[in-house]
């Protein structure tokens, strides 16, 4: 009886699958599949429910406000111990407290009173909505337009830059620092790029504590339209760059034309342009109008490697000259100039270095012989700190100075061999502006042998080539200097050496020794470019003082002017200077690679074998001009 009653009671035990037959494959067991859980559900929901519109979002979220407030409403009525003792009475007081969390009125009394009520409580619900969303939307198009950089500039007297290019940094920091020598301005840039890209890139060369604005705007510069929502005839000046990209020069002269249709043919804005190819010059100029600078800049990266073949040394004078931190060059036309002599105005520069004479047609003349009489608005071409250097008054002649001169015959320079190494679009002229100054150049092509350096007196090393995409035109130059250093410790002589660089991130990785100077020739161009812009009439200025030839920069020892040894102050080496038919700007101390221009002339020092004075002046010997 035990068997039978166990036997008729159901196992509790899962039954035991049937094994499958000999040769048979086995049947995959089936596992539970999970489903969705709650808040994949309710996501799920609420997608749904928005994708249906704003009909079933105004629903569903009224139905949840009153099942929120409702029940709330009713606990708070019913625990307040100053609430009605009547049904009706607690019924109408959580009717006027969900009427005013919601703002529905919570008026109580007939039917039709409380819904005219709810209905004037939707409408002014709905009216305070639209106006929120209209305020909202013009705030959100307003935020996106300026984001986009589209609004316009209000400006007056600020400099407007036009174009994006790896000059476009350069450029913008020199005229923020120009600007903050006057206390205030702004400097607006035009480009077509992403307006947070250029002011992130951009930051970093605001000058700090100082009242200047930097303003981007997006838009083509050769668009009228985008040109004139930054108001071009306000601005104090313009500057149009090439940008990084095939056609350059021909946007540049789009970008011109489209200038000109904008402020007007007679409309005084000083325009300062830059091409790279100077066979657009002429048409760039013509695009420009009258009283515009086009600088064509292969020529001046050319004219920069030149002089500093035959000036070695001369790098880093350059660019402190070109830059507006320290001093730069100023023309000064304070009264009373007018039939005075140079010679006495360059004694009557305390706190300045005079260079030369700019006269009134804009024709400048470095370094003239002291009797040369100053016409009716002819201008001094001076170095110092700012355009407020003093000029003082005629005086009586000074005392003579009593520090011993040497004075030693010009000697003619002895004829020089260079080697260029590497090429590029600026090659031919460098080749042509080497031959004008004495400079026998040779190139290596790199088909054979590449010839010893020692052999030669300067070597020239450009940069890769470039206007065609290369991706590393600096490459090239960081590898010939490296091959030039180990020369130089196998055979044991080092040769004069002058490397283009076109970004200023690989001046610190150029394996660069201690008669190498490295020429970026991009960061000058844009210095120079940025002093042009402050003043078009340094456009001549430069243009004769950075020729190889006539009176430019040169380095002269200062014993030449001393003897070594000598105790005295700057102001005596610049008066020595003079009787040599030189114009003392700087020195560079023994000690240090980087110039002083500009000290004052009080400042006494030891002068020894070392020592550089920083001259305007001729170059010894017979050397032609470097322009026609």
């Amino acid at each position: 009886m035990r068997k039978e009653r166990e036997s008729t009671v159901p196992s509790q035990r899962t039954p035991r699958r049937p094994r499958p037959a000999a040769g048979q494959p086995a049947r995959p067991v089936r596992q539970p599949v999970a489903g969705p859980g709650l808040r994949a559900r309710a996501r799920y929901w609420v997608d749904r429910t928005v994708v249906r519109g704003v009909t079933a979002l105004v629903g569903w979220l009224a139905l949840a406000c009153l099942g929120l407030v409702a029940p709330v409403s009713a606990l708070l009525v019913w625990t307040d111990s100053k609430a009605p003792d009547t049904l009706q009475g607690k019924a109408a007081t959580v009717w006027r407290t969900v009427g005013q969390t919601l703002r529905l009125g919570g008026e109580v009394g007939p039917p039709l009173r409380m819904v005219l009520s709810v209905f004037l409580a939707l409408v002014s619900l709905l009216y305070v909505s639209f106006l929120v969303g209209i305020v909202t939307t013009a705030l959100t198009d307003r935020l996106a337009e300026l984001e986009r950089g589209q609004t316009t500039v209000v400006e007056r007297g600020h400099t407007l830059v036009l174009g994006w290019s790896e000059q476009t940094p350069t450029v913008v920091a020199e005229l923020l620092a120009a600007h903050a020598q006057h206390g205030r301005g702004a400097v607006v840039v035009l480009a077509d790029r992403d307006k947070g890209e250029m002011e992130r890139e951009l930051r970093d060369v605001l000058p700090s504590r100082a009242r200047v604005r930097l303003l981007c705007r997006r838009g083509r510069p050769a668009d009228p339209g985008a040109l004139a929502r930054v108001t071009p005839a306000a601005a104090g000046a313009v500057v149009v760059l090439p940008p990084d990209a095939p056609g350059a020069d021909a946007q540049v002269t789009r970008a011109l034309l489209a200038l000109r249709a904008v402020v007007g043919e007679g409309c005084p804005v000083r325009i300062v342009a830059a091409v790279r190819d100077g066979a657009h010059l002429a048409t760039a100029r013509l695009a420009a109008g009258p009283g515009a600078v086009v600088l064509d800049v292969d020529d001046l990266a050319a004219r920069l490697l030149v002089q500093c073949v035959l000036e070695p040394g001369l790098a880093l004078v350059l660019e402190d000259l070109v830059d507006f931190a320290g001093a730069e060059l100023h023309i000064l036309r304070p009264p009373g100039l007018p039939g005075r002599r140079y010679g006495e105005l360059a004694a009557a520069c305390p706190d300045s270095c005079a260079v030369g004479i700019a006269r009134a047609d804009g024709t400048p003349r470095l370094n003239p012989p002291p009797q040369t009489v100053l016409a009716p608005g002819d201008g001094l071409v001076v170095l110092a700190e700012d355009h407020r250097a003093i000029v003082l008054p005629a005086a009586p002649a000074p005392a003579p100075v009593t520090v011993p001169f040497p004075t030693r015959p010009p000697t003619a320079a002895a004829p020089r061999r260079a080697l260029v190494l590497g090429w590029n679009r600026r090659g031919e002229r460098v080749l042509e502006g080497l031959a004008r100054g004495g400079v026998a150049a040779v190139r290596d092509d790199g088909a054979g042998r590449p010839p010893a350096p020692e052999a030669y007196d300067h070597v020239v090393v450009l940069a890769g080539p470039d206007g065609d995409g290369h991706p590393d035109p600096d490459g090239p130059a960081l590898e010939a200097l490296l091959h030039l250093r180990a020369r130089a410790r196998e055979s044991g002589r080092s040769v004069s050496t002058v490397a283009e660089l076109t970004d200023a991130r690989n001046r610190r990785l150029a394996p660069a020794g201690p008669r190498t100077d490295l020429l970026l020739t991009g960061r000058l161009a844009a210095l120079l470019i940025a002093q042009v812009s402050q003043d078009v009439h340094l456009a001549a200025v430069f243009d004769a003082l950075f020729a190889a030839t006539g009176d430019g920069v040169r380095l002269r020892p200062a014993t030449d002017f001393v003897p070594p040894g000598t105790e005295a102050p700057f102001g005596s080496l610049v008066t020595a200077a003079a009787r040599q038919g030189a114009a003392a700007i700087g020195y560079r101390p023994r000690d240090a690679p980087r110039p002083r221009l500009n000290p004052l002339k009080t400042e006494t020092r030891h002068w020894g074998a070392g020592d550089v004075l920083i001259v305007v002046g001729p170059t010894p010997g017979r050397l032609p001009g470097l322009c026609p």
